[in-house]
């Protein structure tokens, strides 16, 4: 029987996270004989290549990994279409933890609504984050709750379940993309192509940023990264909602709802929070050859 869920794990360096990733895939209340694993190891130069050997020789046919010098997201996430089996891909990211049903209600989700090209899971609230983690998961609790359909937003990979079909028509993933925005080049082809795209009620868990630094550095590479969508489809990014000044607004109207959902008090930084990443966003972007 051939697998009627391709889970895609891409990563490069994930030592310190892979393993409580891949360990929450094998522990689905999903059939695993319907379950087809393909990692991508983009060129790693630590341990990652050890761990992911030793999870194929442990589920045998299931898993394979397929090796490369580093290509960048748009190589990976296209050799996982290339490379899948299944109905459905399942996007894990090496610093996801997944809930028992997940994939699960995931897969319930999309064959109940055959018009969805992508259903986006919801993330769960960990109790145990330090500051700086708290407030950059509050963000997305409050942008991806409610199961309803989502006309603009990005949804982003990790975390999502694609119908392989939707994007195989929408052209895949485009390999020429290495750093972040792949998945919304994919995602905006995609409903181009009349697919719906859904945020579901399955609740998986992203490790975050702990420090400033970190948070600063991943914000930054992310603005480089845009610069390159912007020269591919100037109507995929509107600079003007992610201004500092206009982000300031848009951050004081969810101070009340992220508090609700958390009830800490640490919601109330989430306006200087969301500023200090636009503002690394923004060098990035500015620093980034057009």
């Amino acid at each position: 029987m051939e697998p009627l869920v391709t889970v895609g794990i891409c990563v490069r360096n994930g030592e310190k996270m892979l393993g409580d990733a891949v360990n929450s895939v094998i522990n689905q209340d999903f059939p695993r004989d319907l379950l087809q694993i393909v990692f991508v190891d983009d060129g790693s130069k630590d341990k990652t290549p050890e761990i992911i050997s030793d999870f194929v020789s442990r589920l045998g046919d299931q898993a394979k990994c397929i090796t490369t010098g580093w290509r960048g997201l748009g190589s990976a996430r296209q050799t996982i279409v290339e490379n899948a089996s299944g109905t459905y891909i399942v996007w894990v990211d090496c610093d996801m933890v997944l809930t028992r049903d997940f994939i699960h209600r995931q897969v319930e989700f999309m064959d109940a609504n055959p018009t969805v090209g992508i259903g986006k899971g919801r993330y769960g609230v960990n109790r145990k984050e330090n500051l700086v983690a708290a407030l950059e998961n509050m963000d997305f609790l409050i942008d991806f709750s409610g199961e309803i359909e989502t006309k603009s937003k990005f949804l982003g990979t990790g975390g999502c379940i694609y119908r392989l079909k939707a994007i195989k028509e929408a052209g895949g993933f485009d390999k020429n993309i290495k750093g972040a925005g792949e998945d919304m080049d994919a995602e905006n082809r995609i409903r181009e192509k009349g697919w719906k795209l859904y945020i579901t009620n399955a609740v998986f868990f992203e490790k975050r940023r702990e420090t400033w630094k970190s948070l600063w550095d991943e914000y930054f590479w992310r603005g480089c990264s845009w610069q390159m969508l912007a020269n591919k489809n100037r109507e995929m990014v509107n600079l003007a909602k992610l201004l500092p000044p206009v982000a300031v607004m848009v951050e004081l109207t969810k101070v009340p709802t992220a508090y609700k959902l958390t009830h800490q008090k640490k919601a109330f930084l989430l306006p200087l929070h969301y500023v200090f990443k636009r503002i690394a966003w923004f060098l990035g972007f500015l620093k980034s050859p057009s």
